[in-house]
């Protein structure tokens, strides 16, 4: 016996429809590549989306058809995005970070007819466009502009697309198991590799990211996602914008502390979600422009692990609460978000403020299990302490990647994140590194996030990365590649001297060594590799 009630197919296009509807004159306010800002709201989002969607039929493109994005978060992208999944396409996301040959590698993978991008990219889809044989359209996002169309002789300009068609469009009812969007990885090593999403597991994503125990958003928020759409779709911010109807506060390039500091003092931004590296430009901005971020309720860190000091730094200088958070590509990406539970009321703020310093614990749809590093499958126990492989599993969890026709998974259907860590019995999530960021020395293993940390909390510190250096005794010591703040002063004896009652002894890193900069990847990850390809053999030449 089924049950008696409606069916209706989960669809991202039910997003807009339910914004335009019912949140139809909520503001979106996005920052245009040459500086300028435009207001929209979400009626007029709906309508361009719609415009578009019919421009791209005009096209001759299909149900499953890869239509590529290169793009800062703003407006026209987001009406792209609505159109291109909307109407049955396939939105594909790229990082204009990654290295032209592996752009190239993905927009051949993906298969992509057509490539959107802002003018700011004409440099790079020019440069790539011999080796991307099956484009078949490029589409400037803006108006018309002569400099682009010296450049690109074949190019459309979407202002000028979407003015030709009309605004009615019949979204189509869709399979909710339809492909709807694709991201790939971010390539560290070895060619990125493609997770693509459907229509089911984004609405169920979206609906779990807006919980109050998750990002806990609704209509009177105004959110300003600094995490690029192009990053696993801005961890799914711009459905779950339409899907409660907030304002939205779109950057497009400018992800400087500064900039970020005037966006959301001028238009009262509550919630802000990025990687750890663009807080620490915000907090020294705020600080140089004597801002208290008065509007600023919450920040969502995630993308790497947030250090102790930023997350205090927030809570005491801005009265504004850290949500810590964890995913992946793979995960859509919400694994983890840390809110904390009723019980924890009865806890001193420090006690509180150790379980902040987690990932969190998983909303309805996620499961996690921490399985033996040895034999992979059998499950530790949930008691924060038993650290092992961290596995996954769930409705917006991979099964197998984008043209591989494999399975992704382990022999009893769990998603192996590469990570090392721990969970409690209620669920807390405590990471200790990546599998390949652990440090082993003389046997014993060490974590290079928690000595970050560590290094981080000195107020001389703007960044530092550990990473394991080979060591002709211990195999291998942990050493620090670090950033001062300006004018500081601070020795590598300082530092050192800083871990001195942090840790145990023999964790101390041997080194350090300031830099001026440290390589970071697309999404603002500090890429380890590079590092470790720089200094690894330093303690062998010393």
């Amino acid at each position: 016996m089924h049950g008696q009630m409606m069916f209706q197919p989960l669809l991202i296009s039910s997003f807009i429809e339910h914004a335009a509807r019912y949140h139809g004159d909520t503001a979106i306010i996005s920052k245009n590549t040459d500086g300028t800002i435009t207001k929209t709201d979400w009626t007029h989002v709906a309508e361009n989306s719609k415009r578009f969607a019919n421009a791209l039929h005009s096209l001759g493109l299909n149900v499953s058809d890869r239509v590529a994005t290169i793009a800062w978060n703003n407006h026209r992208h987001l009406e792209s995005w609505y159109a291109i999944s909307g109407s049955g396409m396939v939105c594909h996301t790229i990082n204009p970070r990654l290295f032209p040959e592996q752009l190239i590698f993905i927009i051949n993978d993906a298969q992509d007819r057509v490539v959107l991008f802002d003018k700011t990219f004409l440099p790079l889809i020019t440069g790539v466009k011999a080796h991307i044989p099956k484009v078949e359209h490029f589409i400037c996002l803006g108006a018309f502009d002569q400099d682009v169309a010296n450049a690109l002789p074949e190019v459309k300009f979407y202002d000028v697309l979407i003015a030709e068609q009309p605004s009615e469009f019949e979204w189509p009812e869709l399979d909710e198991t339809t492909a709807s969007s694709l991201c790939y990885t971010s390539g560290t090593t070895g060619n990125p590799k493609g997770a693509l999403y459907s229509h089911r597991s984004t609405v169920l994503h979206t609906y779990a990211i807006c919980l109050p125990d998750s990002l806990n958003l609704s209509a009177k928020d105004v959110m300003l996602p600094v995490v690029p759409m192009f990053h696993v779709n801005a961890w799914g911010t711009p459905y779950a914008a339409a899907m409660v109807g907030c304002t939205l506060v779109l950057p497009g390039p400018g992800l400087d502390g500064a900039s970020l500091v005037q966006l959301i003092d001028e238009f009262k931004v509550t919630q802000a979600l990025g990687v750890p590296t663009i807080w620490q430009g915000l907090l020294l901005a705020a600080k140089a422009a004597n801002s208290n971020l008065s509007s600023l309720k919450r920040n969502v860190v995630g993308g790497s692990a947030c250090p102790p000091s930023m997350m205090k730094a927030f809570k005491d200088l801005f009265d504004c609460e850290t949500i810590h958070a964890w995913g992946m590509t793979e995960m859509s990406p919400l694994g983890t978000s840390n809110q904390l539970k009723a019980k924890h009321s009865q806890l001193s703020e420090a006690e509180q403020f150790k379980i902040r310093l987690s990932q969190g614990r998983p909303p309805f749809g996620v499961d996690l299990r921490i399985a033996d590093q040895e034999k992979g499958t059998d499950e530790l126990v949930r008691d924060g302490h038993a650290i092992g492989n961290l596995q996954v599993k769930g409705h917006w969890i991979i099964n197998e990647y984008f043209g591989k026709n494999e399975s992704a998974l382990t022999s009893d259907g769990w998603f192996d994140t590469g990570d090392i860590a721990s969970l409690d019995a209620d669920g807390f999530l405590y990471l200790s590194d990546r599998a390949k960021d652990l440090i082993k020395s003389g046997g014993e293993w060490i974590s290079s996030v928690e000595l970050e940390n560590i290094a981080m909390g000195h107020p001389d510190i703007a960044m530092a990365a550990v990473i394991a250096a080979t060591h002709p005794k211990w195999d291998e010591r942990p050493i620090i590649i670090a950033i001062k703040i300006q004018n500081s002063n601070i020795s590598e004896a300082d530092l050192l001297g800083y871990f001195a009652d942090k840790i145990a002894k023999w964790q101390i890193p041997d080194r350090v060594i300031f830099v001026e900069s440290i390589p970071l990847s697309g999404t603002g990850k500090m890429l380890k590799r590079e590092l470790r390809e720089q200094y690894g053999s330093i303690l062998l030449d010393s």
